[in-house]
């Protein structure tokens, strides 16, 4: 299916203006008429404009009006005959008819968000909630849109269960694909969200691993959804892209919008992370600690301030480790006499 812009149909307002003329004279011609009928002539001017006067309007369901960024596109029984694209009054073959499939369709997104949410209105100076329904409109958005998918549970690459999000940015760049190629555009687009969503989030670990091949070439590597959330990311929309080339649309972005362990797994992994952040932790404090009592030996040495034995070497290093290490203030002990 090829898309067919109409680009010489913006004379809606000529039409308009025309048919009203015609309306206008075809009241008069019913004045006329009945006066020529009065002095027995014939009702040939009043016949005239009382058939105009009853399929008139026909003309106008022609007229259509579009803002920026939008698209009409229309059928002429059955049949594809083209795509009203860009701001403008236009007039096509009243006979026409818009097609929308996804007109109807509501989905988490910018622009077309239908929560069933009640609003209040003031009549009377009370307030009373009531169901707002917005007309159906079967245009077609040429605007940049954001689907905010609901978050899915997926296993990464090591089993554990994982909590994902995003949000896709696309728009239509074809409407006769969006609209003839697939059923419904917006849930075929979902649908793939989905898919290409658990195909990515598969193939990478939550946490850095050990021996995890995340790019295909065999080797090991440090991918990660948490440290590589923007590479996950473009691998994401590239798939997406693929599988809609043929519905007419582009993805611009997609972005990871929550990212978490299952709730039947958070705990453990939370201490797993407390566990391991503690570990670090301390190798840092050791790493500082011995490098500072080897400073104080070495200082000594060289300032040759007190001779220390081997003895006395080993006690200074244990009680200097023991205030470097300890979790609490050290509570020293002062020696008044001999140290032997």
């Amino acid at each position: 299916m090829k898309e067919i812009v109409l680009t010489n149909k913006k004379n809606g307002m000529a039409m308009l203006l025309l048919t009203l003329l015609l309306y206008i004279a075809a009241i008069a011609g019913c004045v006329i008429g009945g006066i020529i009928i009065a002095h027995k002539g014939l009702p040939v001017l009043l016949i005239i404009s009382c058939i105009w006067l009853g399929i008139g309007w026909i003309p106008f369901c022609g007229l259509k009006v579009l803002k920026p960024q939008e698209a009409l596109v229309l059928t002429l029984f059955g049949k594809y005959v083209g795509t009203l694209k860009g701001e403008g009054f236009y007039y096509v073959n009243p006979f026409c008819s818009s097609v929308n499939p996804a007109a109807k369709t509501k989905l988490s997104q910018s622009g077309d968000v239908d929560r069933g949410s009640r609003k209040a209105l003031a009549i009377a100076g009370e307030s009373v909630s009531a169901n707002l329904e917005m007309p159906v409109s079967n245009k077609i958005s040429l605007k940049v849109m954001t689907l905010n998918n609901s978050r899915q549970k997926i296993n990464d690459c090591l089993g554990n269960p994982v909590e994902i999000g995003i949000a896709v940015m696309w728009r239509v760049t074809d409407t006769a694909k969006a609209v003839f190629n697939v059923d419904n555009y917006k849930e075929y687009l979902s649908l793939q969200c989905d898919s290409a969503l658990r195909d990515i989030v598969r193939i990478y670990p939550y946490d850095v691993a050990p021996n995890v091949d995340t790019t295909g070439d065999g080797i090991a590597d440090e991918g990660s959804l948490r440290g590589s959330s923007e590479i996950v990311a473009s691998r994401i929309r590239d798939q997406i892209q693929q599988k809609v080339v043929e519905a007419g649309m582009e993805i611009i972005e997609a972005r990871i919008t929550h990212l978490a362990y299952a709730p039947e797994i958070a705990s453990v992994m939370l201490q797993r992370q407390q566990a391991s952040a503690v570990v670090d932790a301390r190798k840092m404090i050791v790493d500082g600690a011995v490098g500072m009592v080897e400073m104080a030996l070495n200082r000594l040495s060289e300032t040759q301030m007190v001779e220390l034995d081997e003895e006395r070497k080993a006690a200074m290093v244990s009680n200097m480790l023991v205030v470097l290490c300890g979790n609490h203030d050290a509570q020293p002990i002062v020696n008044a006499g001999s140290l032997y």
